[in-house]
């Protein structure tokens, strides 16, 4: 992983949706929590200004965070992100504790390369229809990958790109594949759009209905 997050937090003693409220409107703060790790959850609020801009960058979503609380750090992932429904603005945040030896659930974004020279996009004038824009994936913290990778030269006309065609970082398991072959789900696909033929065919139904 080639970033750092790094979170600066206050302990929050005021609960509730009273103390809530007050906290983001009165001082753009964001309530949130920290649990799991066989501890006991932490009340905490972040800058609302600060998460915002983190969560700009796709990788945060990714990432091992750091969250420091006065001389305490605590490492983390991402796990909820309330927002209001129909605004901007954040509402609560839940992170997961992290350790070394445990593994974790994330889910990592997938990037699509090699769509606009693939030959069965450029030259055969095939569509790539996306299923899926991320993955969720068990590994190690340390293994935790920013996003996959899906390298789309080599895909054929009409063929189905699956989850275990994919190509995995050492230690990274994708989670569907661990309860079964029928949750091998379809990642993407190279098809012609619908309604186009080849010219030969076009002409040869313009003769046939002569």
């Amino acid at each position: 992983m080639s970033q750092e997050f790094v979170l600066e937090a206050t302990l929050r003693d005021d609960q509730g949706k009273g103390a809530s409220r007050r906290l983001r409107r009165e001082e753009s703060k964001l309530p949130a929590i920290i649990y799991g790790g066989g501890k006991d959850a932490t009340a905490i609020s972040l800058q609302q200004k600060e998460l915002s801009k983190a969560l700009e960058n796709e990788a945060f979503f990714s990432h091992i965070l750091t969250i420091k609380v006065g001389d305490n750090e605590e490492s983390v992932i991402l796990k909820d992100l309330q927002r209001h429904p129909y605004k901007t603005t954040l509402i609560h945040a839940d992170f997961l504790r992290v350790d070394k030896d445990h593994e974790i659930h994330v889910n990592v974004p997938l990037h699509f390369v090699n769509e606009e020279t693939a030959p069965a996009i450029k030259t055969e004038g095939g569509k790539v229809s996306h299923q899926m824009t991320e993955v969720e994936v068990i590994c190690l913290p340390q293994s935790l990958p920013e996003f996959i990778e899906v390298d789309i030269t080599d895909v054929a006309m009409d063929q189905v790109v699956h989850l275990s065609d994919l190509k995995l970082p050492e230690g990274v398991r994708i989670a569907a594949l661990q309860q079964g072959p029928d949750h091998d789900l379809p990642v993407l696909a190279i098809h012609k759009p619908k309604g186009a033929k080849g010219d030969e065919e076009a002409a040869a139904e313009g003769e046939g209905e002569e």
